[in-house]
């Protein structure tokens, strides 16, 4: 088999580094001999929560997301802190603070390279069941806005594939946890490769 070509860097620069993602510019070699520039976003990387109750229905949040313009339906969810935290508890931490629950049981429904052609954002999306009700706290200005549904699982699948659901880890949420019921779900501690480390490591 003939060898691939190794897409190596060779130089970088920082275009602007922010609170929550970093822009780079990274000059790249290519398979004809050449070079071209490649502009890289760095993210924290996030985690999400598809939270199960025993009725079979999934928790829902409505937030207002300003990039878009609109509040969209999507599941729990936030980034993951610093390069040292356990996306799980990244997870826990989340679940509680958007709608105040708390899960008995953990799973991996699947991991998600967002939008592999300009950022290494990377979601984790868990499994949540064995509810049970928790003391919400207000994390800031937007949350203060949120609202939160159960929905039927039968019903949020129908909503992602109608568009109402457009959130990317909320539809591979509601589709895996729709699929669950007949398949193998990972481990909550499972091995996660494709978490993104680089804006992390600046910050560490």
């Amino acid at each position: 088999m003939t060898e691939r070509h190794s897409f190596e860097v060779v130089s970088t620069r920082d275009i602007h580094v922010g609170r929550i993602l970093a822009l780079r510019l990274d000059e790249v070699s290519m398979p004809g001999g050449g070079t071209a520039d490649r502009e890289v976003v760095e993210h924290l990387g996030a985690v999400a929560v598809a939270a199960v109750d025993e009725d079979g229905s999934l928790v829902l949040i409505h937030q207002y997301r300003h990039p878009v313009g609109a509040r969209l339906w999507e599941l729990p969810a936030g980034l993951i802190d610093h390069a040292d935290e356990d996306p799980l508890e990244a997870a826990r931490r989340e679940l509680v603070e958007e709608v105040g629950l708390a899960a008995e049981h953990w799973s991996v429904l699947v991991d998600l390279a967002v939008s592999p052609g300009f950022t290494d954002e990377a979601v984790r999306v868990y499994l949540a069941t064995g509810l049970s009700t928790v003391e919400r706290v207000e994390m800031g200005e937007e949350e203060a806005d949120l609202t939160t549904s159960r929905v039927p699982l039968a019903e949020a699948v129908r909503m992602a594939l109608a568009g109402e659901i457009v959130n990317a880890a909320a539809v591979a949420g509601v589709l895996a946890a729709a699929a669950a019921a007949n398949a193998t779900v990972r481990p909550a501690d499972a091995p996660w490769p494709g978490r993104p480390t680089a804006f992390a490591d600046r910050r560490s």
